[in-house]
């Protein structure tokens, strides 16, 4: 078992509070968020970029796993993963996640490589934690 973590920090209202995010890593440290960054394309991080990031990376390390025990290795795999937020009644929720991945994947034809990213999609411990609606679009290069 492991633990991490992320953190937040708050000052302010809604419209004009201003956050910071941080995480254990250092990769962001004290990086700023808010209702602008959220909602209005402003500078900044939010939230579901955040799971966006999370989703795609976790996504592509669990391919890479079943890729191996198929005996199967990629020379490239990138992906994107479109976090949808939408208001739902009164307030707002994550509706959809959109994966799509590019990988190129030597002596993988087109019938495995979908076995294995539906795999990878269903499997990846970020998948299971959301409770939205996952799709998956993925190509294999030659």
């Amino acid at each position: 078992m492991t633990t991490t973590f992320g953190s937040a920090k708050w000052q302010g209202g809604i419209k004009d509070g201003k956050g910071s995010i941080s995480t254990k890593s250092g990769a962001l440290a004290d990086y700023p968020y808010g209702l602008a960054s959220r909602f209005e394309g402003k500078p900044g991080s939010n939230p579901e970029e955040l799971i966006g990031a999370a989703h795609a990376a976790c996504f592509t390390m669990a391919l890479s796993l079943i890729l191996g025990e198929a005996k199967l290795t990629a020379e490239h795999m990138e992906t994107k993963a479109d976090v949808t937020l939408e208001k739902v009644g009164d307030g707002f929720a994550i509706t959809t996640v959109h994966l799509t991945l590019s990988a190129k994947i030597p002596g993988a034809d087109q019938a495995k490589f979908e076995e294995l990213t539906a795999m990878a999609k269903a499997g990846c411990p970020v998948s299971k934690v959301l409770n939205a609606k996952i799709t998956l679009d993925a190509t294999l290069l030659s």
